[in-house]
């Protein structure tokens, strides 16, 4: 490790083998994701109406993710991070050797999604733990920079391998393509796991989380359901649309993905740095109005452009909506200034998240039947209407008079 690095950690601890995993589990991740929906919908033909069925058992390991962790209480936190990249690699196997049919595919993704969602709080909590007091966040942003920059280079090798597999002659829709990608998505996993299990068992135990309400945050879980229905219905369908109603292959699904992944790592920084100068509230209000600009163009750009214009269209949009959901750590910072303790707000802000993948398999469900049923005009029109019902929600809120300062809390006590 140079100084500059020594500065940031702990004196004694092994940095090197958790920042590797991150790295190559954020490559897995980047390979695994860049294929996963046109895999559905060109190998296992899940329908429109099947991929919110899919998606639906896919965010149950998020739902159930208080639970998954109060069962391992007595493990530490770097073993619970070894088992979920352990869970990701054997879903990834899974969906090489048990074909592909529709029950084992989706069986297999909810395992590799149980591990995904593991990891998820470990990887924040273990950087933090390994951080010199007063330099958690310089170790957070390093975990980061690889974890996203592990996910844009899996997209662009996506990217890449499927135009090669196009000049090599293997046809659209060949499963050979998928199951290399798929091998090396497995072979990343293996290296980040044999390289987490070097790692020395350290970090405090998982503890026993809690769903925690308070009337004070009654408007911060209506934001929460807000935000879980928009992100589902982008999440699922938003690349679903691309592939069956403009026939996106998977080059273009994972370049995507590329570019979303990009902006997201260097936006972050700068909207953070936004919500701290115009406020939570004004960014909420800000984020789903241009929300609503997005879903109008991705239900009716068909209907006002030729479809190579509107496929354009919907590609920006695409990209558009991963840039505006980067705001919603304005919620974040709303249940910070309402909070009367860290704890308070710890267990706030996981209650948040139970409730935004509640209503996000309610919405998984619903939202495929609306595209069978109705159209995509009548789905992301739902959309614009649910942005807009979130930014009148977002006026009422109110600042409070007494805040919280977290500048005099340590570290440790974040933690607790």
């Amino acid at each position: 490790m140079n100084t500059r690095t020594q500065d940031i950690y702990r004196k004694g601890m092994k940095i090197r083998p958790f920042l590797l995993s991150i790295l190559f589990g954020g490559l897995a991740y980047g390979v695994y994701r860049g294929v996963q929906d046109n895999y559905l919908a060109e190998i296992v033909q899940i329908t429109k109406f099947e991929r919110g069925i899919v998606e639906f058992f896919r965010e149950i390991p998020g739902l159930l993710l208080i639970f998954i962790l109060a069962a391992m209480y007595r493990f530490s936190e770097t073993k619970v991070f070894k088992i979920g990249t352990a869970i990701m690699l054997s879903g990834v196997v899974g969906i090489l050797l048990l074909g592909t049919s529709k029950v084992m595919v989706i069986l297999c993704m909810v395992i590799f999604s149980t591990g995904e969602h593991i990891l998820m709080p470990m990887k924040h909590s273990l950087a933090l733990n390994l951080a010199n007091k007063g330099k958690g966040g310089a170790s957070l942003g390093i975990s980061s920079s690889l974890s996203h920059g592990g996910n844009i280079l899996g997209f662009l090798t996506v990217t890449g391998l499927f135009l090669l597999f196009g000049a090599m002659g293997i046809p659209k829709g060949a499963i050979t393509g998928f199951r290399v990608v798929f091998i090396i998505a497995a072979v990343l996993l293996l290296l980040a796991s044999l390289i987490a299990f070097t790692m020395r068992d350290q970090g405090k135990s998982v503890k026993r989380s809690r769903i925690y309400f308070n009337r004070k945050f009654s408007k911060y879980y209506m934001l929460e359901v807000f935000y879980g229905a928009r992100k589902q219905i982008f999440l699922t369908f938003a690349p679903y649309v691309l592939i069956l109603f403009y026939g996106a292959d998977t080059s273009v699904i994972a370049f995507l993905l590329a570019i979303c992944a990009a902006f997201g790592m260097i936006l972050s920084p700068l909207i953070g740095r936004l919500i701290d100068r115009l406020g939570y509230k004004t960014i909420m209000i800000g984020d789903t109005l241009i929300l609503i600009v997005v879903c109008f163009f991705y239900g009716f750009a068909h209907r006002l452009f030729p479809m190579h214009i509107a496929f354009i269209v919907v590609c920006i949009n695409f990209v558009l909506d991963s840039v505006i959901s980067l705001a919603s750590m304005a919620t974040n910072v709303y249940v910070q200034d309402l909070s009367s303790t860290p704890e308070e707000m710890t267990s706030t802000i996981t209650t948040g998240i139970s409730v935004n993948h509640l209503i996000s398999v309610i919405i998984a469900l619903l939202g495929g039947l609306i595209w069978e049923k109705l159209g995509i005009e009548v789905l992301f029109t739902l959309s614009a209407i649910l942005g807009l019902a979130n930014t009148l929600y977002a006026t009422t809120i109110k600042k409070p008079v007494n805040q919280m300062d977290y500048s005099q809390t340590s570290d440790e006590q974040v933690l607790e």
